[in-house]
């Protein structure tokens, strides 16, 4: 009976567990923690904070339980972001969600956007400098445009291996914009800069957020042809909403597919991290080069819009520059508190949605590039 029982213990998780799953499982109920009780983008850090749970229980090799194996159910869900699916479909639901007129009312605040991306190229060139392969530094510098999709999508392309450590740190810091930008943005701009009042925007026609889609596809398609499955489909959705005659496949973009998708790609990643393959010396470089490349995206963006304000008439608030990532609509929110804790009046929401959805056409304009030239 009791050689039965030894048996039976020695099959059971807790026999073959050791520390790092243990380190694991705190770090996905840490995700699950943030999520709910702090409200740090909880659509995110709820699925992958579990999904890690899910990943850490440790199973036998050969049963088709791991995500690794490829005949498990959790392999075959975790083909959609090996293979790409699930980052289009979830740009396909931001377009449809995302109201571009801020930005077509004053196309000057799209270069703060571009500006942001500064933080993918230096990383690149950082991570380099320390040794990583050409496809695992794109897949890192991607990181820095905070855009949780993109990094994975690009990554399943150049070096799907890293997935879990970049898309882990990819949403860790997009979860952490109300606590990582403030620092920065207080640091590079003075008072009076952060007191600056922006005009109100124009008013955008009904035709020309319909026109738009259409012409930032062709632009940005031809310019990035890499970036296709996420432009395209982030126009598409887009194209869905303000076409007034498509709301009800506008709706299910928005709704029910990215949502769906949300799930499963969360979910999923978080189950990749793996204790014996997630806690290694290359994943603690990989969320330090990530945290260096977001602050360098916030950086970037801040300087710019001060360099702007050297030619121009009407000046800028610099807080806008710091929307330049693709957390939206974090970091326009951040911008938004930041301003407001100078001047409660100061309302620069709106226009700082301007340099956030461009951040996400940045970023995935970034990617294409990487893509390209790793090819």
């Amino acid at each position: 009976m009791e050689n039965m029982f030894l048996e039976f213990f020695s099959n059971t998780g807790y026999a073959m567990a050791d520390y790092r799953h243990v380190v694991m499982i705190l770090i996905g109920v840490t995700f699950i923690y943030l999520g709910i009780a702090k409200h740090y983008e909880p659509l995110l850090l709820v699925p992958i904070g579990f999904g890690i749970l899910i990943g850490n229980v440790p199973v036998f090799k050969g049963l088709g339980l791991g995500i690794y194996e490829s005949n498990s159910v959790l392999h075959y869900l975790y083909l959609g972001v090996t293979s790409g699916v699930y980052p289009p479909l979830i740009f396909l639901g931001i377009g449809a969600m995302t109201d571009f007129s801020t930005m077509l009312a004053r196309p000057l605040l799209m270069l703060l956007g571009a500006a942001a991306q500064m933080g993918i190229f230096l990383t690149f060139l950082g991570a380099l400098a320390l040794g990583f392969a050409p496809n695992e530094a794109a897949s890192i510098g991607i990181i820095g445009g905070a855009d949780g999709p993109t990094a994975i999508f690009l990554t399943a392309k150049l070096a799907p291996e890293l997935i879990g450590p970049i898309a882990v740190a990819a949403y860790s810091y997009m979860a952490l914009v109300p606590v990582i930008q403030p620092p920065i943005m207080r640091l590079l701009t003075s008072r009076k800069e952060r007191l600056i009042r922006m005009e109100e925007p124009r008013v955008v026609g009904k035709r020309e957020k319909m026109i738009f889609p259409i012409i930032g596809f062709l632009l940005t398609c031809f310019l990035a042809p890499a970036a296709l499955p996420l432009l395209g489909l982030l126009f598409f959705g887009n194209l869905l909403k303000e076409a007034v005659v498509t709301e009800r496949l506008a709706v299910a973009a928005r709704t029910s597919i990215i949502d769906s998708v949300t799930i499963l790609l969360g979910m999923t990643v978080g189950a990749s991290t793996q204790a014996d393959v997630f806690l290694t010396s290359q994943s603690v470089g990989i969320f330090v080069l990530g945290a260096l490349s977001f602050g360098v995206a916030t950086a970037s963006g801040l300087i710019f819009a001060k360099i702007i304000n050297l030619f121009v008439r009407t000046k800028i608030n610099p807080l806008l520059g710091a929307a330049g990532v693709s957390a939206v609509p974090d970091s326009a929110r951040v911008v938004q508190m930041v301003g407001q804790e100078e001047d409660p009046t100061n309302f620069l929401l709106m226009q700082a949605m301007a340099p956030n959805v461009s951040g996400v056409i940045g970023s995935a304009i970034g990617a294409g590039i990487l893509w390209s030239f790793m090819s």
